[in-house]
């Protein structure tokens, strides 16, 4: 499942965890995410994935396209402190 930019911003915000932060949990640069964030750069392949590993690690279940849009949630017994 390819991630989105909007799948990413919205999984930060349910993390309620910055730019920087998501940057120091994957290990990939904060140009990076800003850029694909912003839509103005695309990511590889490879970043998307490390991108999505981490923020599954983190407690977010990514959505797939379902007839009502892709999305994100928290995984259950993920509370948001």
């Amino acid at each position: 499942m390819k991630v989105s930019a909007a799948q990413v911003r919205a999984a930060r915000g349910l993390l309620d965890i910055s730019q920087q932060e998501l940057a120091d949990l994957s290990k990939v640069s904060l140009r990076t995410i800003v850029q694909f964030e912003r839509s103005s750069k695309p990511a590889s392949e490879s970043i998307l994935q490390v991108l999505k590993l981490s923020l599954e690690a983190a407690g977010i279940e990514f959505i797939p396209e379902n007839g009502g849009g892709p999305g994100v949630r928290l995984s259950r017994g993920t509370a948001n402190t």
